[in-house]
């Protein structure tokens, strides 16, 4: 072809047009590129032009149902701060009534993990050593990230539901420590449900992404992250429960994915936040009322 007469496309990218020009060879059309002040535009002589432009709206066809689908940014669930305002005050109170005595002199004793009494059957200890702390660096410790954590966990699953699966996965892996450890380990703090809380929050955020078409660096970006966080903040600090936090953290993955299965999340998305978080607050209470009555 050496006169080229009628354009069938136009893209302000030479590369583009090469690419159209190549497409085009390989159905046996030839084409032209050529340059003006608009851009660069593809032209075919005038008999193949029909034919050239039903290749193109195919070619324009096969690349929009083969490009990677992207979801639209989900909304942060509202109300996601109700459930970090009673994580603080519930550990706060807990931390001003065995400080001031409000409770029996010995509640701390009977309240934190003690391993061998787990293996003896008080199972309530798994939950109320979420709430106790040694002293005030150590709760304020986990009172920010706690916040932080249970925050974001809270504004992509809903504050009542990521709290009571933080909470719940905590109390798994402090009776998974308490069963399977050493009879004369003793450790309390809520940094198990902190570390439960990111498990929920990474896996879940991956679970989400399952479905989309994504380099496998984009997919497995939230675990990465997660277990980079873990290894960063879950094993500072002499004396540090590494165990605790490990377990914790699988516990809240385990969780977070399964609540990003559809079915699963169809479930709980029928279950109010406010109830969900009630039961929350109801199996501490439990806990605490088994503890204070031995």
């Amino acid at each position: 072809m050496t006169e080229p007469v009628t354009e069938v496309f136009r893209s302000p990218y030479r590369a583009d047009c090469h690419e159209r020009a190549f497409m085009l060879s390989a159905v046996g059309i030839s084409s032209a590129i050529e340059f003006d002040r608009e851009g660069y535009r593809l032209s075919v002589d005038a008999e193949s032009a029909a034919a050239a432009l039903e290749h193109l709206h195919a070619y324009e066809s096969e690349r929009r149902m083969l490009r990677p689908r992207r979801s639209a940014p989900r909304p942060a669930l509202p109300h996601a701060w109700v459930g970090c305002a009673l994580y603080v005050i519930v550990l706060i109170a807990v931390a001003l009534a065995v400080a001031n005595g409000w409770w029996r002199l010995d509640a701390f004793d009977v309240g934190e993990l003690d391993a061998a009494q787990v293996q003896r059957g008080q199972w309530w200890r798994a939950w109320t050593a979420l709430t106790l702390h040694l002293d005030g660096p150590h709760l304020l410790a986990n009172l920010g990230a706690g916040v932080w954590f249970g925050y974001l966990a809270a504004a992509e699953i809903g504050s009542g539901t990521a709290w009571l699966l933080a909470v719940t996965g905590a109390a798994l892996a402090n009776i998974t420590e308490g069963l399977l450890g050493p009879a004369e380990h003793r450790s309390v703090g809520a940094s198990t449900a902190v570390f439960t809380a990111l498990g929920l929050l990474v896996a879940h955020s991956w679970g989400l992404r399952l479905h989309l078409t994504q380099s496998w660096a984009l997919r497995w970006a939230p675990l990465v992250a997660g277990a980079v966080l873990l290894g960063w903040f879950g094993s500072a600090g002499e004396g540090t429960d590494v165990v605790a936090h490990v377990l914790g953290f699988l516990m809240g993955c385990l969780l977070g994915a399964a609540a990003a299965l559809p079915l699963v999340a169809k479930a709980l998305a029928r279950v109010p936040q406010w109830f969900a978080g009630v039961l929350t607050l109801l199996s501490l209470a439990i806990a605490w009322g088994c503890a204070l009555t031995r």
